[in-house]
């Protein structure tokens, strides 16, 4: 990983020197735009609508317009601000962690000691976990300010960037103001079905589904052409659409039940079906030259 910013972490008279790092990363396929009818590459360039000139990315500034003038902010104008300059990240307040409500939280950063004792980032490291509060902190990164909050991660401080209050929508839906009756045997079902799949979280036996049949799709393209046979490389989909068929909610948490306890006591767990429909990669690619046969 590679620092993306220095700063400090500044609480009281306290300074925390700090080197951030992203602490997530994009695992999607890379894909472009094409042209359907000849495959040549697609690119947008930016370009002057007054002399019709490719602009380069070096030479473009910001402006703002409030429909009567236009004013022109260069690099060395956004660069002059004070919160741009400033390299601290300023403790505003220690919450209880569970006032964090987690819609507010955007994106998470990893903080590495930037000193040569990581005394003062342990200090605050550990009274951040023994008082169980999270900091809430102001910074500014990238030419924004951003509030934050600062949590503990195993060993490591991590900021997740926080949004605003009036960016997260407030919900309201006509339809949750009508009355809703519900007996006490429909809670009592579901609350046992909700008990039947009760388990602990463990991100790593879950995958990205669709990004490993993309890949499989792009093997078994670059194999077999574009004369593939879709169907025969993922088989049929057992999902078809019924036509949006009615079930009465007792019946349906009746049988979800029965159908998670028979998974059980048949030794399976919910999280084996879905790797049961998918092969490795290499497996599902070779799939389309038996064409006789269906993968299942």
């Amino acid at each position: 990983m590679r620092a993306i910013w220095k700063g400090a972490v500044a609480f009281g008279l306290v300074n925390v020197p700090v080197k951030v790092y992203a602490a997530t990363e994009d695992h999607d396929v890379s894909l472009h735009q094409v042209h359907a009818a000849d495959g040549g590459r697609i690119r947008y360039q930016r370009i002057c609508e007054i002399d019709g000139e490719v602009v380069p990315y070096a030479d473009i500034d910001r402006a703002y317009d409030d429909g009567e003038q236009t004013v022109v902010l260069t690099k060395d104008d956004i660069a002059s601000l004070p919160s741009e300059r400033s390299r601290e990240i300023e403790v505003v307040e220690f919450v209880p962690s569970e006032q964090v409500d987690p819609i507010m939280l955007d994106r998470s950063y990893f903080l590495e000691p930037d000193s040569s004792s990581p005394k003062a980032y342990v200090l605050l490291r550990r009274t951040l976990e023994e008082t169980d509060r999270t900091a809430i902190v102001r910074f500014t990164l990238r030419q924004k300010t951003r509030l934050a909050a600062l949590r503990v991660r195993g060993d490591v401080l991590v900021l997740q960037t926080l949004l605003w209050s009036d960016e997260v929508r407030e919900a309201s839906f006509p339809s949750l103001d009508e009355p809703v009756k519900i007996s006490a045997k429909e809670l009592e079902l579901s609350a046992s079905l909700v008990d039947s799949f009760a388990e602990d979280f463990r991100p790593d036996e879950f995958v990205d589904d669709y990004q490993r049949e993309l890949k499989t799709l792009i093997e078994a393209k670059l194999e077999q052409g574009d004369t593939l046979d879709t169907s025969a490389t993922f088989g049929e989909s057992e999902d078809e659409d019924k036509g949006g068929e009615v079930i009465d909610l007792m019946d349906a948490l009746r049988a979800s039940v029965e159908r998670s306890r028979a998974a059980r006591e048949g030794g399976g767990t919910k999280k084996e079906a879905p790797a049961k429909k998918s092969a490795k990669p290499a497996e599902k690619a070779a799939a389309p030259k038996k064409k006789a046969a269906k993968a299942s």
